[in-house]
């Protein structure tokens, strides 16, 4: 067992300490936004029986886990801005690291299961309702959460076998495996090896599985011969399209930054690692509000109950 820092000390945007009160503004209208958006979601889905089928439950999952993400950073994110709290104890760190890659490692997978939702929907629409009976959604949501738990339960034991020592100093906000692990004066090829291959089993496979899931539900949309069917079936993948696009977008751009963007300012490198964890579950909401019909139809009746 390797020496541990009884803290590790979290950074926000270096030379800017004296702003991390204003800059706390910002953070703060994401969380709120998140959690209002994603419970909104959650209400409406709940309250209308007519909405609970595969597409509203997996966006339920969807919704969830997002907030699970919100409130896995939250807590030292807030305490550094607002009240200069920067140091966070190790089992913490490792708690919070943890938490933070297994909700990104899920929402990939809820995204893949989101594909395969629409996937049998557009091709197989005659056997939906008979491939995704509820019990199966069940199975589904619980693969992912095995999944992607199993997958980061190496994580923590594998910091804590390494002496930290170099320093004790985050990049960021919050804890991640990679920030912590270069903290170490040690050998770190295991886990550089296991943290490729966590990366390859999930963002990699779940990623290419939702481009195929796409290229069938595209080569079936276009071989329908009505536009106005095409059109259709092709608006009902519209929320998903962009809820991929919002999640696989930030990762590869921070993995693009990380390898070929090292002479760029520090500040568009911590901007980056901020909006990968951050832009999904505050835009998510709002993109499927103003995409899904149903959600728009379940926000107005609150607005109009409100105002009667």
């Amino acid at each position: 067992m390797g020496f541990h820092p009884a803290t590790f000390q979290l950074t926000g945007f270096p030379g800017q300490e004296a702003a991390h009160r204003w800059i706390s503004i910002p953070f703060c209208v994401v969380y709120v936004t998140t959690m209002v958006g994603n419970c909104t979601v959650l209400c409406i889905i709940w309250a209308d029986r007519r909405l609970h089928q595969p597409m509203y439950l997996f966006l339920c999952m969807l919704s969830v886990n997002d907030l699970g993400m919100s409130l896995s950073t939250l807590p030292t994110v807030l305490s550094l801005f607002c009240f200069g709290v920067a140091d966070v104890a190790f089992d913490a760190c490792l708690a919070q690291m943890f938490f933070i890659h297994s909700f990104s490692f899920m929402e990939s997978g809820i995204l893949l299961a989101m594909a395969f939702d629409r996937l049998v929907a557009i091709c197989e629409p005659l056997r939906y309702a008979a491939i995704l009976t509820n019990p199966r959604i069940v199975r589904i949501g619980l693969a992912v959460v095995i999944k992607s738990t199993s997958m980061l339960f190496p994580f923590p034991f594998l910091i804590k076998r390494l002496p930290i020592c170099k320093s004790s100093v985050l990049s960021h906000a919050y804890c991640l495996h990679p920030d912590m692990m270069r903290l170490a004066c040690a050998d770190t090829t295991v886990n550089n090896i296991y943290g490729l291959f966590a990366i390859l089993v999930t963002y990699g496979l779940d990623s290419v599985f939702i481009i195929l899931s796409y290229v069938k539900i595209l080569t079936t949309v276009f071989n329908i011969a009505s536009r106005e069917q095409r059109r259709t079936a092709l608006n009902t993948c519209a929320s998903h399209i962009c809820a991929v696009l919002l999640f696989y977008v930030p990762i590869m751009s921070v993995s693009v930054m990380h390898r070929f963007g090292k002479n760029a300012p520090r500040l568009v490198h911590i901007l980056m690692s901020y909006a990968y964890l951050f832009v999904p579950p505050v835009l998510n909401p709002i993109v499927y509000s103003v995409k899904t019909k149903e959600i728009r139809k379940g926000i107005s009746r609150i607005f109009s109950r409100d105002l009667m």
